[in-house]
Formats: structure tokens, C-alpha cells, sequence
């Protein structure tokens, strides 16, 4: 049961750490189009954008092509991220070419109606423009607070985060109370290793879903390793687990005699 908690925890941890590298090689675009965005006539650049799934979003696009060849758009993405996981995504096929030296406005409308069953609370955004190749032309990022349902996708996941949290520390502190821990500090440690990570997680996600601080990787990746840290430097520092008494008869061991049976006493 404790190979399968940590197992769960590890999957999440696995998802932040080895996803970020994708994540910013991919946040490099290949073109040389600058991209200014707003949403609902506000600019997203160094803010917090509300997007209310039950009301339509128009999104204002401008790009601005600093090159000396004209770029052709296919399709504008409008993206949410957290964990190094990708929760929500809108593709909006929209041709069009930025000449060189010049830019180019367009203004799109959003449906985003089944964003309250995939994503709540602060997550970072970016609005990126694909060529035909679904490479990246250029992006603009910010924070979008989505008012989506507790019971979306990336609420569940935070729930299920804290469950196995939950009982990776319950496993663990059990077996210090029973004394089944290793002799060795450094398998202590491990030992209380997954629930550490847990905790880290479920620490980014509650404040991300609370509102409170968007879960971006100058945050996170510190948040899950300080955590995990903290959980591996307890389990180190647990007593020895005691070893078992040796039941001898000259230490005042109780010693258990055979008693006689009624036909000996006959005899």
C-alpha cells in the first residue's frame, strides 16, 4: 500500500519536474512576431484576467512582425498551465499574414463554456500564434483567474493529491509508531520522502485554488522540494527503531512449565 501512495505522489512529482523543461523549450518561439493580447478590452500583460466560463470571451490579438518577411498565422491557442500540466486549451483557426515591418489586429470570440469543468483559481495563461505546423510564431502570458467549479478537473486532482498525501503520512507515521521503520536514516528518510512531495503539491494547488498565489515554477519547483526536504530531514532525524526483546529465562522472562495432566495425579 505504501509502494502505491508513493507511486501516486511520484507521478505528480514526475509531472512538474520532467514537464517544465518541454514547457519552456516550447515558450521560445521559432518566428519573430511580438504578440500584445486583450481579454474583454483588458490588457493581459502584468495582470490578473476573471474569465467567467458562463459569458463568451473576446480576445484582441495583436501581432507585430519586426522581421523583413511576412509570417502567415493558422490559429491563435489560448492555454492554461499549472504543475507542468496543460488543463485547458482553445485552438481558434483564424488565417492570416503579418506583412514585414507591420502589424496586424484581429479580434476573436471565445466560447469557453466547459472551462468550469476543467479548471479553478489561479492558473498561468498564454496566448500563443501557431503556423501550419502548430509551431509557436509568438506568445503573450499572464494570470488567469477562471471561476470554474470546485469539482473540475484541476479540483479533483488537487482532492486526489491530498488523499494520497494523507496516506503517505499515515503509512509512514504508523510505522514509526510500530517500530518497523529501517535501521538506516537514510531509508527512514526516504520513507517519509513521498509525503513530503504530497505536501508541496497540495500546498501549490489549495493556494492556486483558494486564489491566493498562481502556481507558477518559480513557486512550485521551491514549494514541492522545500517540502520534501523538510519530510525527508524528519524521517532522518526519527529515533532507532527499538530492537526486540530477547526472551530469556535468566533476564526474568516469564517461562511457561507443562502441568502435570489428571491421570498422572491417578497414578
Amino acid at each position: 500500500m505504501g509502494r502505491v501512495i508513493a507511486a501516486g505522489v511520484a507521478l505528480g512529482l514526475c509531472g512538474l519536474l520532467l514537464g517544465a523543461a518541454p514547457a519552456s523549450a516550447q515558450s521560445a518561439p521559432s518566428g519573430s512576431l511580438g504578440v500584445q493580447v486583450s481579454i474583454d478590452r483588458r490588457p493581459i500583460a502584468d495582470a490578473t484576467v476573471p474569465i467567467d466560463p458562463a459569458q463568451q470571451v473576446e480576445l484582441q490579438v495583436t501581432a507585430t512582425n519586426s522581421g523583413i518577411a511576412p509570417v502567415k498565422v493558422r490559429s491563435v491557442r489560448l492555454s492554461g498551465v499549472a504543475l507542468a500540466l496543460t488543463f485547458f486549451a482553445y485552438d481558434t483557426t483564424a488565417p492570416f499574414e503579418v506583412p514585414a515591418r507591420s502589424s496586424i489586429t484581429r479580434t476573436f470570440v471565445l466560447d469557453l463554456g466547459d472551462l468550469a469543468g476543467q479548471a479553478t483559481g489561479l492558473l498561468p495563461s498564454s496566448v500563443e500564434l501557431l503556423d501550419a505546423q502548430r509551431a509557436t510564431l509568438g506568445e503573450a502570458t499572464t494570470v488567469a483567474d477562471v471561476r470554474g467549479s470546485f469539482w473540475s478537473v484541476y479540483g479533483v486532482f488537487g482532492l486526489a493529491m491530498l488523499v494520497l498525501t494523507v496516506l503517505a503520512w499515515l503509512t509512514a507515521l504508523l510505522a514509526l509508531a510500530r517500530h518497523r521503520l529501517a535501521p538506516n536514516r537514510w531509508r527512514r528518510g526516504l520513507r517519509f520522502l513521498p509525503a513530503g512531495f504530497g505536501t508541496g503539491l497540495v500546498a501549490v494547488i489549495s493556494l492556486s485554488v483558494l486564489r491566493l498565489v498562481p502556481p507558477e515554477p518559480a513557486i512550485e519547483i521551491p514549494a514541492v522540494l522545500g517540502a520534501a526536504a523538510i519530510a525527508f530531514l524528519l524521517g532522518y532525524l526519527t529515533p532507532h527503531p527499538a530492537p526486540p526483546a530477547a526472551a530469556t529465562a535468566g533476564d526474568g522472562a516469564t517461562v511457561r512449565l507443562p502441568v502435570p495432566s489428571t491421570q498422572e495425579f491417578t497414578r
